[in-house]
């Protein structure tokens, strides 16, 4: 029988090893895993963080192993690349940061034994991610095994993935589902036991046949579907291998039995039914931990996004541990995988990326959460598809289809990328990447830019696989775009869900992002290193007002919400006060005094609250109440300002002509004047030339960026580049400052 030992305690770590060591060097220090170092770095700010090749070094004795025929280290997560040596002994490489491999280390093995692992997050052009805006956590960030299994096993060579592959197949009130096993030093005489049990463990369907037949065929009738949030019923595939009545190894899996089809019209229709898809993103690290989550990290996630009503999540950019696949299919959320191919091709990189999708796809298709594949994100970012990127595409899709005849894939386009660009045909749905309202346009052209899509595509199922705002602790009563207050934020996810929301051939929508989360070449919004786009903050502690209105909309739970908890002080005599409910009515008492009842069924309900003095907010709802406290002041409260720290250069530092611009002015201003044109357009393509690293944008690909963004101030812009690998200095910030104040106002 197989038995898994974990491996996570005590490691020996270094940043500093050159050599493969054969005892541990007294300079190491001793680590748990799951662990990263980039936990503190790659979320401080300044494009910094160490990205090269540390060790992990573990000392063990083979008497601390199961008695068994042969032994497989698995790691779940070594990110980016990593390579095994065993007592000296080189015995594999891994390219690829968030899947699962195994390495035989029978062989190797001696008495007293020296593991170590090389991991490296370093820079290159053949592994996938090499840009975007996320960091890159190095480290062994999951779970490392011991897998012992007798001579005669289920593989574990293949990708990483379980040894058992189910593919159910519901026709009418009942499914035919297939078990198929690898096997690894088959015999004859050898036999597979199948069991198929319910989710209350009953038996409902076995079979036993020699282990030369690998495939097993079954009729569940009456079968209980795994039907989303609203039933996630799951049944378990147990497989044995038995050799005269011993059994010497055995897997199981959990698989559902459920039908999709995603219609151009209709949207996502789950068993039949009409279930429109909304939720949101998901990136997996943490404040203080990066990647390096332990179980309960995870829950709390689920948990959240749960608690929010959403029932589809886009498990961004990367394959997700399998614990929070688990999660999904018990919680019946409907998810997009996909694999880390994302801003810029790359020509070499073209073997990672089958990698990287046969591992996704072996290793997860058993899980009936997920409905698409994602092949790529944003991959135009620097321009217009190209012959080798289209033949990259064609080849995952075509490979994706091979392998898994029962799922659809997909792309998230970036909104650069023309609406006709070839490679937006390949997969069977598209989804796009949208921030109208936030770095370009305004909000109200995101519901139009889908119709016209859909008039022009009719037969092609599209939909918003990125959208949001960022907000951090700032506050206005009149917000605007870019302005990065929590104001701001809900008013702009109001006005997205309303046009969304509305929208039935849109086939999901998946808010960017559920979580604040590390990426540490940003400088924006007063707190660099991380990318504050999340409905809750980095440390999971506090929901921003935005949250709630997706909750109004979604979730089943009664509640109701008063936003701008957060804003106290407020200066106007007469206030604006939201509260988020899916209750019909809602009444507000200030100072226990009723300012009415209000009906909306958009779920959003406004209150012009007289301000004087302390007033005491309570929203009523039903049997629900929320309260809340205001505080008049004669001036502003400073505090609720944005002054970044850290940044090269603040709003404040700018010199400004009179009559002339500067880098305070919003970008779209001064494109108004040819002249200002110009001198952005110079210089901006020579601070991006200038730099050692690639960008994701090129210098060519300028003025479409600049056209998208026109509605940030060119301070704010600057630093924004950062996420685009564009590094920019104070000298070069002020060089265009003194150039702009030459350049008269229209």
């Amino acid at each position: 029988m197989r038995q898994i030992q974990n491996f996570n305690y005590r490691w020996a770590f270094t940043k500093e090893a050159g050599e493969i060591p054969t005892e541990i060097p007294a300079s190491w220090y001793w680590v748990n895993l799951p662990h990263s170092w980039n936990n503190i770095d790659g979320q401080d700010g300044g494009n910094d963080y160490y990205r090269g090749t540390c060790h992990y070094a573990k000392k063990f004795e083979k008497t601390d192993l199961p008695e068994a025929a042969q032994y497989y280290l698995e790691l779940r997560g070594a990110n980016a690349s990593a390579d095994v040596y065993l007592n000296g002994k080189k015995l594999a490489s891994h390219d690829g940061g968030y899947s699962t491999w195994r390495v035989n280390i029978t062989e190797a093995l001696e008495d007293s034994n020296m593991l170590v692992v090389a991991v490296e997050n370093g820079i290159n052009d053949r592994v996938y991610p090499q840009m975007a805006d996320f960091t890159f956590y190095g480290g062994l960030y999951r779970d490392v095994n011991i897998i012992a299994v007798p001579e005669s096993h289920f593989d574990l060579d293949y990708y990483g993935g379980p040894g058992i592959k189910v593919t159910p197949e519901v026709k009418g009130s009942d499914a035919d589902v297939e078990v198929e096993v690898y096997l690894t030093n088959v015999k004859d005489g050898q036999d597979l036991v199948f069991t198929v049990k319910d989710a209350e463990g009953n038996v409902v369907a076995t079979a036993k046949q020699g282990a030369d037949a690998t495939i097993a065929l079954f009729r569940l009738e009456n079968v209980h579907l795994w039907n989303g949030k609203k039933d996630p019923y799951l049944y378990t595939a147990e497989v044995e291998l038995v050799e005269n009545d011993e059994v010497l190894d055995n897997i199981s899996s959990r698989f559902g039995c459920r039908f999709f089809e995603i219609d151009p019209e209709k949207g996502f229709i789950l068993n039949g039914e009409s279930y429109p898809l909304r939720g949101v993103s998901r990136h997996q690290d943490r404040w203080g931990l990066g990647n390096a989550l332990l179980p309960e990290h995870h829950i709390e996630d689920m948990d959240l996004i749960c608690e929010m009503g959403a029932n589809t999540i886009r498990l961004a950019h990367y394959q997700h541990d399998q614990f929070f696949y688990d999660l999904c299919d018990e919680r019946g959320l409907v998810i997009w995988a996909e694999i880390p191919y994302i801003s810029k091709h790359m020509p070499t990189g073209r073997e990672n990326t089958i990698s990287q999708m046969k591992e996704l796809v072996v290793q997860n298709y058993n899980h009936p959460s997920i409905v698409v594949w994602g092949l790529s994100n944003e991959i135009t970012m620097d321009g217009k598809s190209t012959d080798d990127l289209l033949e990259n595409h064609r080849i995952l899709n075509d490979m994706v289809h091979d392998m898994d005849k029962t799922r659809k894939t997909t792309i998230a386009v970036v909104s650069m990328c023309p609406m006709d660009d070839p490679y937006i045909q390949i997969p069977d749905v598209v989804s796009h990447n949208h921030y109208f309202g936030w770095y370009g346009g305004d909000t109200s052209m995101n519901g139009p830019w889908f119709d016209n899509f859909h008039a022009k595509y009719p037969n092609i199922p599209v939909g918003m696989s990125e959208y949001g705002c960022e907000a951090l602790n700032w506050h206005t009563s009149n917000p605007k775009q870019g302005d990065y207050t929590e104001e701001y934020q809900a008013y702009y996810h109001e006005e997205l869900i309303k046009q969304l929301f509305t929208r039935p051939y849109i086939w999901a929508t998946h808010v960017w992002n559920m979580f604040d989360f590390g990426a540490d070449a940003r400088a924006e919004g007063g707190e660099d290193g991380q990318n504050h786009k999340g409905l809750v903050t980095f440390d999971r502690k506090y929901k921003k007002d935005s949250f709630y209105a997706y909750k109004a909309w979604l979730s089943d739970e009664p509640f109701v919400h008063i936003c701008g908890k957060r804003y106290v002080d407020r200066v106007e005599d007469e206030t604006k006060v939201t509260v988020y409910s899916n209750q019909p009515e809602v009444e507000l008492f200030v100072n226990g005094k009723s300012l009415g009842k209000q009906e909306s069924a958009e779920h959003f309900f406004y209150f012009m609250v007289p301000n004087a003095g302390e007033s005491n907010l309570v929203a009523v709802a039903g049997d629900c109440k929320d309260e809340s406290f205001i505080r008049k002041v004669d001036k502003f409260n400073e505090d609720y300002i944005l002054r970044e720290k850290g940044a090269v250069l603040n709003w404040f530092d700018i010199t400004e002509v009179e009559g002339y611009y500067s880098l305070n002015d919003e970008l779209q201003e001064i494109m108004k004047s040819p002249e200002g044109q110009a001198t952005i357009m110079q210089m901006m393509t020579s601070i991006m030339s200038s730099g050692e690293q690639e960008t994701m944008i090129k210098p060519e690909n300028m003025g479409q960026m600049m056209g998208m963004m026109g509605s940030f101030t060119m301070v704010r812009l600057m630093k924004l580049m950062g996420a685009a690998n564009v590094q920019v200095t104070k000298e070069q910030m002020l060089a265009l400052n003194a150039a702009l104040n030459k350049v008269k106002r229209v």
